[in-house]
């Protein structure tokens, strides 16, 4: 490059120092993207009138919770490697209550909904039921899963006999066989308060807070109790905390992909206005070269030789040209 060019780019820098405002063409949006990825801080007049709302710092309004494992959009790049965050990683939800380890026994057994239960059936299963209920009362719970598994065996299309022994598979902290039972329960009779409250109860035990809720709610809308009402306060803190947490993250993850289109959509716009340039700019010898131009522009004399960084040069005062 002869000396008028060494010059010429001389005097633009100058010009963009004392004049950043010069930076605000829209048909330097590229150049300004370029001084950024660098890690130059352009003073705000270097923005104004300009569409380019990717050269502007990234500000979320949010306290630092919330953005604390996002790395910040604006750093120094290595040339030719395209900017992209990190995965976002969620934190940690604060929840109170205990949980119970899964119960992994071998499913319970279940009735067959295709028998004919007989009136003499029907007898004998609440026979077997009023023997488990008196278990119960003693304590002897093993005994009364066994008299209500008899009451199954002899009537499967009863919904409340599968609730009830639901009721004491949670009373002796198996949440998974309450669960199985609940559904079966359900599957005969959608409406049943019993088979909604005790897989809700079943589930607070698993920790699923969320689903807990819901089935605690149906349940409430149907037969509202007063232990319904303890489980629920005990319950509905943790499944609010879990959705919000859940809805901060997804509004996080979208904001993420947000920036990633944008910048996508701003990486094709300067194509499309120089994709010489661009091109040029992807290769690391130039991306270096530029960078100790710009940092002192005296430096541009130990790269008039070099056959890449030369022909760029000239094509960015050709472009941006020098005072008038």
């Amino acid at each position: 490059m002869d000396a008028a060019s060494l010059n010429q780019l001389k005097q633009f820098v100058a010009q963009c120092k004392s004049k950043p405002s010069i930076l605000a063409d829209p048909s330097l949006s590229f150049f300004r993207d370029y001084l950024e990825s660098l890690g130059c801080q352009l003073p705000p007049s270097a923005y104004e009138g300009s569409s380019n709302t990717k050269s502007k710092p990234y500000v979320v309004d949010e306290s630092d919770e919330d953005v604390e494992d996002i790395e910040e959009e604006h750093r120094p790049q290595e040339a030719a490697v395209e900017e992209e965050e990190d995965e976002i990683v969620e934190s940690d939800v604060e929840l109170e209550g205990e949980i119970v380890e899964p119960d992994n026994d071998a499913p319970q057994k279940m009735g067959d909904p295709a028998v004919e239960v007989t009136e003499e059936n029907r007898d004998a299963s609440q026979e077997a039921k009023a023997q488990a209920m008196e278990a119960i009362s003693e304590g002897k719970l093993e005994v009364a899963i066994e008299h209500l598994t008899q009451a199954i065996m002899l009537n499967p299309t009863s919904a409340i006999m599968y609730a009830t022994r639901a009721t004491v598979y949670i009373k002796m902290k198996k949440p998974n066989a309450a669960i199985r039972d609940s559904n079966a329960a359900l599957e005969i009779n959608p409406d049943s308060a019993k088979g909604y409250k005790s897989r809700g109860m079943a589930r607070a035990m698993l920790g699923q807070w969320e689903e807990a809720a819901k089935d605690l709610h149906l349940a409430s809308k149907l037969d509202f109790d007063e232990e319904l009402s303890a489980v629920l306060k005990k319950v509905e803190p943790n499944a609010h905390k879990l959705e919000e947490h859940r809805r901060k993250y997804d509004r996080l993850r979208k904001e993420r992909e947000d920036r990633k289109k944008e910048r996508e959509r701003q990486r094709r716009r300067a194509e499309a206005q120089d994709p010489e340039l661009m091109t040029a700019f992807s290769d690391p010898e130039v991306m270096a070269a530029l960078q100790d131009v710009m940092k002192n522009p005296a430096n541009l004399a130990k790269h008039q030789s070099n056959p890449k960084v030369a022909p760029i040069i000239a094509k960015m005062m050709g472009k941006f040209g020098g005072p008038k």
